[in-house]
């Protein structure tokens, strides 16, 4: 599996070589001796925590599985490289980013740049076959995701995590409510976003809560890194 940060690896170590692990990482190569299109890139399985260290986590998006279309999952929830049209789910999200803060919607899918203000874009599973949604669900990854999302719920405070659908709803079981914000509502899907998602403000509650406490707000704005983006990749 790829490397991980100092800081998670330091939390997640005994969870790393769990029994739980090894038989995921069994379950994987058998897949890829299969011939089977895994996504993301092996080395990118834990791009979303290598993206935002353990110590600068302050706000937690819960995806559900990564894009299982060609080009687009590459270890961060939601987001896509450079290049790659937004899917639809991303589309919805930047629509309730223009309703909520007036931020035009950006000419690209890529958001690194939330995650180097401490946004864990986290998927409760990390990898997925080509072109089969969710078929990777319930091979191992639910468990090591749980145990991230207990982790940061039980050694830090004032945590934002974002809770969209149901099945991340289900993962907020685990979250000391009285030390950290939830935010829910419906996932940003096309089947689900006007039951609730659109109208729903994510992103200026969550920045009214850090201000609330002191921290700077998250700057979601994404069109003026444009500039600094190979769109070409």
């Amino acid at each position: 599996m790829a490397q991980l940060e100092t800081g998670w690896n330091q939390v997640l170590e005994r969870d790393l070589a769990s029994d739980g692990m090894k038989k995921l990482k069994e379950f994987l190569v058998e897949e890829y001796k299969k011939g089977k299109q895994i996504y993301p890139a092996k080395n990118e399985y834990f791009a979303a925590l290598n993206a935002t260290p353990w110590d600068s986590v302050r706000v937690v998006i819960l995806g559900q599985d990564p894009y299982h279309g060609p080009g687009q999952a590459h270890g961060l929830a939601f987001s896509v490289k450079p290049g790659v049209p937004a899917p639809p789910s991303l589309v919805n999200i930047y629509k309730e980013l223009q309703s909520d803060l007036g931020l035009e919607p950006p000419p690209h899918g890529y958001l690194v740049d939330w995650t180097a203000q401490g946004v864990l874009l986290l998927n409760a599973v990390l990898t997925v076959e080509s072109g089969l949604a969710a078929s990777h669900q319930g091979k191992g990854w639910e468990a090591f995701t749980d145990r991230i999302i207990a982790e940061l719920s039980n050694k830090k405070e004032g945590l934002v995590f974002v809770l969209w659908g149901a099945y991340a709803q289900k993962k907020g079981a685990i979250i000391d409510r009285k030390k950290h914000l939830v935010i829910e509502s419906p996932h940003p899907s096309p089947l689900s976003s006007y039951r609730g998602f659109f109208g729903s403000k994510p992103f200026s509650k969550i920045n009214d809560y850090l201000v609330s406490r002191g921290e700077k707000p998250i700057r979601w704005n994404l069109s003026q890194y444009l500039s600094n983006l190979d769109m070409k990749n």
